[in-house]
């Protein structure tokens, strides 16, 4: 029997399928790591914004203990006692400080871990959207094979061309 002379699509089909599948493989892979990167970082986000509300409650603590100590300070005549007391205030007043120091820090903190949350979200859907179109292609060169019908393996190719775009720009972030 003589052997059938296959059309040159029909031997580039397979090999096109199988990067678009790896390529699909790998896109799946990053985007569900940037996508768990951005869950972490939004949940130490949180967590720091959390840090931020202690650190205001305790300094809204302090002012009310100075204020009391404030208070106390009227009608008193005992020099060691108000030399006590204003001791106290200066304490107060020095960890009023030291918590509003604290609050800038954890803010500039929080905020980076939004801009690593938000960025990391960006790779991750660029990923998503990468892998749907490579997945699609994978799906027309099946049935281009099925019923071998070039115009459907081309249009394959488009599809999986634009899928590894959207693959390399998960990475590059070019768009």
């Amino acid at each position: 029997m003589a052997e059938e002379k296959k059309e040159l699509w029909l031997k580039l089909m397979p090999a096109t399928t199988v990067i678009f599948a790896v390529c699909a493989t790998l896109c799946t892979f990053k985007g569900g790591g940037f996508s768990n990167k951005s869950v972490l970082s939004q949940a130490k986000a949180s967590d720091q914004w959390a840090y931020f509300q202690a650190k205001g409650i305790k300094g809204v603590l302090c002012e009310a203990q100075k204020e009391n100590l404030i208070l106390s300070l009227h009608g008193q005549t005992d020099t060691a006692y108000i030399s006590e007391l204003k001791g106290r205030i200066k304490a107060y007043d020095d960890k009023i400080k030291k918590y509003n120091t604290e609050k800038e820090d954890i803010t500039k903190q929080a905020h980076e871990l939004e801009g690593q949350q938000v960025e990391a979200k960006k790779h991750s859907e660029i990923f998503g959207m990468g892998v749907i179109f490579l997945q699609i292609s994978i799906l027309f060169s099946s049935i281009a094979a099925l019923i071998k019908k070039s115009p459907l393996w081309y249009l394959s190719l488009i599809v999986g061309i634009t899928g590894i775009v959207f693959f390399i720009d998960g990475f590059l972030l070019f768009f």
